[in-house]
């Protein structure tokens, strides 16, 4: 029988998730499909407290409706717990609804694939931006052993809400002693949009950190993105954005349909080339 799933949210059109999961469907000839199906928010509590009757065995959730479908859980794992959002959800064998946040794991499983070892290597990370995302990676940086994870945001009370979630790993910092904070960082990790195409680019100066640091950006439209470009002509190690979407798809695939994909080579460049963006 042909198990069905798809990617739930509002809007849904520009998802790259049915390109994802169906590139492997096709690679491993699962029975299977991948679909879209738009939740307007006013049925999205509806949808989720009756999934059992959808016809799909899962989803993944995509905003604005994380934190709904998180709410209609039956069971939470750890990571969507601690969010109080969820983004992968599935019916156990007695049709209960689970929720998983594989966010913070897509983040890591990138990091590990791309800079092997980064983790050994890190004390102290430093978090731009204080959003869902950042939410998702400081969570994912403390679940991983990292000593300080110090977020800084333009505006310092959205900083010290995320920081209060994670403490005592996580602290708040304030945006204008960056200078001071890079000197004794060994992760810079981009959560803002600053640097995405038709966005302006994040001005920062980055000759106070170590030239062993690690440098990622979420955002992978542009691949390289101002900050990356700069910290590779300082010669930092780098990491892409476009690995963390790939990567939290993972679970999923492999809880709907029995198989732990993959991300490869040719999956990057397939992704790649729907979002028009060069590697």
């Amino acid at each position: 029988m042909t198990r069905r799933a798809a990617i739930t949210g509002f809007p849904v059109a520009h998802s790259r998730s049915p390109l994802i999961h169906g590139y492997w469907l096709k690679h491993h000839g699962i029975d299977g499909t991948y679909d879209r199906v738009a939740v307007e928010p006013a049925t999205a509590e509806t949808f989720y407290r009756a999934f059992a009757k959808s016809g799909l065995v899962g989803c993944n959730v995509t905003v604005p409706h994380k934190e709904v479908a998180a709410a209609c859980c039956d069971e939470l794992d750890d990571a969507a717990r601690a969010m109080g959002a969820a983004n992968t959800l599935w019916l156990d064998d007695s049709g209960r609804l689970m929720g998983a946040n594989t966010d913070g794991l897509g983040f890591l499983g990138n990091l590990d694939q791309q800079a092997p070892g980064w983790d050994a290597r890190t004390k102290s990370a430093l978090v731009l931006g204080a959003g869902g995302a950042a939410r998702a990676i400081v969570w994912a940086l403390a679940s991983r052993g990292v000593e300080k994870v110090l977020i800084a945001n333009r505006t310092l009370s959205k900083a010290q809400d995320l920081a209060d979630r994670f403490a005592p790993v996580a602290k708040a910092v304030s945006w204008d002693y960056l200078a001071d904070i890079l000197g004794r960082t060994d992760l810079l990790v981009n959560t803002t949009s600053l640097g995405m195409e038709g966005q302006p680019p994040l001005d920062l100066d980055l000759s106070p950190l170590p030239v062993e640091a690690l440098v990622t950006d979420i955002v992978y439209a542009p691949l390289v993105t101002p900050l990356l470009q700069a910290a590779r002509d300082r010669g930092h190690p780098t990491v892409d954005g476009l690995g963390m979407l790939l990567h939290q798809a993972v679970p999923g695939f492999e809880r709907w349909f029995g198989v732990r994909p993959e991300v490869d080579d040719a999956l990057r460049r397939l992704v790649l080339a729907d979002l028009g963006v060069s590697s």
